[in-house]
């Protein structure tokens, strides 16, 4: 395989064409191309997994229907005292804001506050946005769907700190010295330009 394509551009490619294969799949109506739908999306699953080492059940969620776009994965970005909420993520042991996938129904806003809730037992309401993420571009690990990370400024209304069945511990920390972050979910860069964003006049972050 040639040096100039890289990781990031197979990545690329992998998604592309699960996402076609996926479009495909939602309006072919002869066998034969479905078939052929049916076959690129299992070389997009198969590259993804040999180059990156994906097991079968992260993959499992790629066979989705409907026309393909990107996900969408909320956090929230709370400050108290000058240091930063983080929750200790139960799936792999390392920390990240609170929040996750939003939700079929709901606006960002109210998916980012109803995740800080059951991550954390904090109640907030969002302030401002500090940024939209293009996931592929920033050094997160591989995934097989394409994600928009929105990063929320949140404030506290209410509640109590209390770990979930998600998260086994939470903790504020100094942007300057982090702990061992969850790479799926979040990356130094996010957090470092969030900060200065959410400290600062300077505008959202987006791509």
């Amino acid at each position: 395989m040639p040096d100039a394509i890289k990781d990031t551009d197979i990545h690329t490619v992998a998604q592309k064409l699960n996402a076609i294969a996926q479009n495909g799949l939602t309006y072919a109506k002869d066998v034969f191309d479905k078939e052929r739908y049916e076959t690129l999306r299992q070389i997009a699953e198969d590259l993804l997994r040999a180059r990156f080492n994906i097991d079968a059940e992260t993959l499992t969620p790629v066979s989705e229907s409907g026309y393909a776009t990107p996900k969408t994965d909320v956090r929230a970005f709370i400050i108290r005292d000058g240091r930063l909420l983080m929750v200790k993520e139960a799936e792999d042991g390392k920390w990240s804001l609170p929040g996750g996938w939003a939700d079929v129904g709901d606006t960002p806003s109210a998916a980012v506050c109803r995740e800080v809730v059951e991550e954390t037992g904090l109640e907030v309401k969002v302030i401002k946005l500090l940024g939209v993420w293009d996931r592929n571009l920033h050094g997160h690990p591989p995934l097989p769907w394409h994600v928009y990370k929105l990063i929320f400024l949140c404030e506290e209304t209410g509640g109590s700190l209390a770990t979930s069945h998600e998260s086994t511990d939470i903790g504020f920390f100094d942007i300057n010295d982090l702990p061992e972050l969850s790479l799926t979910r979040i990356v130094p860069e996010e957090l470092i330009v969030s900060m200065e964003i959410a400290t600062s006049d300077r505008q959202p972050w987006y791509d």
